[in-house]
């Protein structure tokens, strides 16, 4: 019982990569099941169990906790372009700006209240509505700006 606590305490506290809740849910599953898989083979569990555990873990742990609460940075795949994701986040909200809605500042940033106006204008334009920021989204604001 001792060897499952521990690799569920490891896997729980190593699942804080991202900050969605999606993002912490798979890299917290994904950072669980190496560390419970390390942790199973040196307390007796087999790997698979150690796997298991603590990608359950580690995958729970993420999604029910957020990034003030526990935080280690973005995961490897939402940092591979972070520059190219940011303009994209800036032309969204100076377009949806410029179309009447309230992203707050442009900034580059997607906070809430711009992920609230994203979600307003393609609602409001029959896009799937998502929250997020493309560049597929930045290109259909700029047509409708001309």
């Amino acid at each position: 019982m001792k060897r499952i606590i521990a690799v569920v305490a490891l896997g729980a506290f190593l699942a804080a990569c991202g900050s969605s809740q999606q993002d912490r849910g798979l890299s917290g599953a994904g950072i669980g099941a190496a560390a419970g898989t390390a942790v199973g083979a040196v307390t007796g569990l087999s790997l698979l169990q150690g796997a298991l555990l603590g990608a359950a873990a580690g995958g729970l742990t993420g999604v029910l906790t957020d990034k003030d609460m526990l935080d280690l940075g973005e995961p490897i795949w939402a940092s591979e372009d972070r520059e190219a994701n940011r303009s994209a986040v800036a032309r969204v909200q100076a377009g949806l700006h410029e179309l009447g809605y309230n992203p707050g500042p442009v900034d580059g940033q997607k906070g809430a209240q711009t992920e609230a106006a994203i979600r307003d204008y393609q609602r409001d334009h029959g896009l799937l509505v998502d929250g997020r920021a493309s560049l597929e989204l930045a290109q259909h604001i700029e047509q409708r700006l001309g």
